[in-house]
């Protein structure tokens, strides 16, 4: 089979033939239906400081992924083939689908073991499925599971991109009161869609909302330096978006306010099952482009470039 391999740093991503792989104990192979392309690949590409992440190379990367179990490794029969699933990336070591010792949906099957494997309800599409594994999941664990967004609640949102526009939408169906912040005038459009009591460029823009929550999906340092001079007292920052490994935040704000800042990476197998029921029943149907595998390339450079509306979403063929 033909995958896009990654080199590592300011290397091209390159289609080889690879061994297909089968399934060991505990393990099946799912054949990729839909594959995410995320901006985490495109730091990869360009950043060195993404290289730990990586102590084997080459590799395909690819870590939002949804398709059909084909092969199924002893002691996995409570699984069987035919199954459609998305792939929740995270293992219990911390390693992940499309990362380390786990090629990822950058290529046709990938292998997969019970800490990744989520049912996909009918309803749900491949490439919705796909989204919510990456996107999707790291934008609710985010928001929900590590911020507690709730009914009530007023929250603030940095980035509208895969990411926040997801965790942006859950939260008004979970109830709150949500401002958010996007440097693209195009996705700004998106507000109503949205259900947003209030978008603009900066995020201090929103200073006077007292907000409890923010959730920085973008985290260029900047933003994430905004979402401390912005916060309410007593309020809570969610740093997920890796845009810059780091960044400048005035410590007085902190003190003074007795701010709370949480890391937040990837969620759990129940974050995504929680997601697919939303997925379920229409009300959250974020944009996504279609593209063919042989577009990856192509598509993760337009993710460098910016302005990309909704999640890039590869399509593997029947």
């Amino acid at each position: 089979m033909r995958s896009w391999r990654f080199h590592g740093t300011d290397k091209p991503l390159t289609l080889e033939e690879v061994e297909e792989p089968h399934a060991g104990p505990g393990e099946v192979i799912v054949d990729v239906k839909a594959a995410g392309l995320c901006h985490s690949d495109v730091s990869a590409l360009d950043d060195a400081g993404w290289m730990a992440m990586f102590p084997r190379i080459p590799m395909t990367l690819g870590h939002e992924n949804a398709g059909v179990i084909s092969e199924v490794g002893k002691g996995m029969e409570h699984w069987k083939v035919g199954d459609r699933v998305g792939l929740s990336p995270m293992m219990p070591d911390g390693d992940a689908i499309g990362y380390g010792a786990w090629d990822g949906g950058y290529g046709p099957k990938v292998r997969a073991t019970d800490a990744n494997l989520v049912r996909l309800p009918d309803q749900v599409s491949f490439e919705l499925g796909a989204m919510a594994t990456d996107a999707g999941l790291t934008s609710y664990h985010a928001m929900v599971t590590r911020g507690g967004a709730k009914k009530g609640m007023r929250v603030g949102v940095i980035g509208l991109g895969g990411l926040g526009y997801i965790g942006a939408r859950v939260a008004v169906l979970k109830g709150a009161e949500v401002y958010a912040a996007e440097v693209n005038p195009d996705t700004r459009e998106l507000a109503d869609e949205i259900g947003l009591a209030g978008v603009a460029a900066s995020i201090t823009d929103f200073a006077d909302k007292n907000l409890e929550l923010i959730v920085d999906y973008a985290g260029f340092g900047s933003t994430t330096a905004q979402a401390v001079q912005t916060l309410g007292e007593s309020g809570t920052l969610v740093q997920v978006g890796m845009g810059r490994l780091e960044a400048t935040i005035d410590t007085k704000q902190v003190i003074l306010k007795q701010l709370q800042i949480l890391g937040s990476k990837s969620g759990t197998k129940q974050d995504l099952e929680e997601l697919y029921d939303l997925m379920g029943t229409g009300e959250l149907n974020p944009p996504l482009n279609r593209i063919t595998p042989h577009q990856i390339p192509e598509g993760l450079d337009r993710l460098r470039q910016g302005g990309v509306v909704g999640r890039l979403i590869a399509l593997y063929e029947d």
